[in-house]
């Protein structure tokens, strides 16, 4: 007792707020507070707040046989005391727009109408707005998001880590072209209103993209933002090139804006946040130096590698202090594979920006989560952030893919 009271007093004087749990602590800037508002539901993937304040969790795997539930707080007392579940499927995207909750399988689309008192309407017969999508198990979920003009946009994750003749077998070369990016590796655009479309009835909005979980339309600029999975096994099938040290923080992790046929170089090259630079993976002749794919876009945003990207956010809210507007909350779910070095991630960062540019460094937002301050063995971990979601009142949500908790973030005027 006398320990967890010198932590909570160490913290309040770094100017940290905190929300004790059986498990963690987490540490926010002065002035936030953090409480739980779900937990024990599981594997809850992305998460959407509707404008009633409700709260709609994805899960990844089924908990009594549904994968989407629902928590409402009936009379506002900051409980949420009912719970509604559906959806007899897995996948990770959730989002509203336009009076419809979208959700998303590893294969298919779905939307509910929702009625006037905001429940969704025959939550058992949804309609099917996009199906047949590729699902090889690897990097298969399908985030979502919606722009203002009926459009949906699906991540389709390619199922390999650099498009090797031989997945993962060290001295394989890489195929190019690349066939996986006819039908993976970039993010489709379908009609957010139109049934049954597949992969015919789709763009290709953008390539080159290896995993891309964290996607959000950003209203200030009006364009589609991304945050993208790096490639894995630099150093471990390439020591001659990449050291311990340089195959734990490489290739970067990556935030992109992407336009209609942009490409984002998968598998060609990774990008280096230390060189600032497109360098050609060593499986078409790159040696840790060369670039690579000069046609293909350059990143917003850099970050150290192997920490999973799986969500993002653009704040649009008013509760949160001025710097945080229009700047993007990235929930990172954290490494599995920085050994030896340290795990890194479990944390929820912040990038500031204006006008869709970043305006300064990403900082640590929301930190904790996994329970432990170094993380050597993921066994260990407690919770790993997943979605990330805005309140109407301007309050931010994070969801945890480990023991199914959803967090909520205020700030304290």
């Amino acid at each position: 007792m006398k320990l967890s009271f010198l932590l909570f007093s160490t913290l309040a004087a770094f100017g940290v707020a905190s929300a004790q749990s059986p498990a963690v602590s987490i540490k926010v800037p002065a002035g936030f507070a953090v409480a739980s508002v779900a937990k024990d539901f599981g594997r809850v993937r992305h998460i959407a707040v509707n404008s009633n304040g409700d709260v709609y969790m994805k899960l990844e795997k089924l908990n009594k046989g549904k994968g989407i539930y629902r928590l409402r707080d009936t009379n506002k007392d900051g409980i949420m005391d009912d719970t509604l579940a559906f959806g007899n499927y897995i996948g990770t995207g959730i989002a509203i727009k336009n009076g419809y909750l979208y959700a998303s399988s590893n294969t298919d689309v779905y939307r509910y109408k929702l009625d006037q008192q905001q429940n969704p309407v025959n939550p058992d017969q949804p309609e099917t707005i996009v199906t047949g999508l590729v699902d090889k198990r690897q990097h298969a979920s399908k985030s979502i998001a919606l722009d203002n003009a009926g459009n949906i946009y699906v991540n389709i994750g390619a199922p390999s880590n650099a498009c090797q003749e031989q997945d993962r077998k060290q001295g394989s070369p890489g195929m190019n072209p690349c066939p996986i990016l006819e039908t993976a590796g970039g993010i489709w655009q379908f009609r957010a209103d139109q049934l049954n479309q597949s992969y015919k009835e789709g763009i290709r909005y953008a390539t080159g993209i290896r995993n891309c979980v964290g996607l959000d339309w950003n209203n200030e600029v009006n364009e589609l933002f991304i945050t993208v999975h790096g490639r894995d096994m630099l150093y471990q099938f390439y020591p001659e090139m990449y050291d311990q040290k340089k195959g734990a923080e490489l290739p970067s992790e990556t935030m992109y804006m992407v336009k209609k046929g942009d490409d984002c170089g998968w598998p060609y090259v990774h990008w280096d946040h230390f060189q600032n630079k497109k360098i050609l993976n060593p499986e078409y002749g790159g040696d840790g130096k060369k670039t690579g794919a000069e046609k293909a876009i350059d990143p917003l945003v850099g970050f150290p590698g192997h920490m999973a990207p799986n969500a993002l956010l653009f704040y649009t809210g008013n509760q949160f202090p001025e710097k945080y507007k229009h700047g993007a909350f990235i929930a990172f779910h954290g490494s599995w594979n920085r050994a030896p070095e340290n795990q890194e991630g479990f944390y929820v960062v912040f990038v500031p920006m204006k006008n869709g540019k970043p305006t300064g460094k990403w900082e640590v937002f929301a930190d904790g989560f996994s329970g432990v301050d170094k993380v050597t063995n993921l066994s260990a971990v407690k919770h790993r952030p997943c979605g990330l979601a805005q309140g109407p009142d301007g309050s931010l949500y994070v969801s945890d893919d480990n023991k199914g908790y959803v967090w909520k973030i205020n700030y304290n005027k």
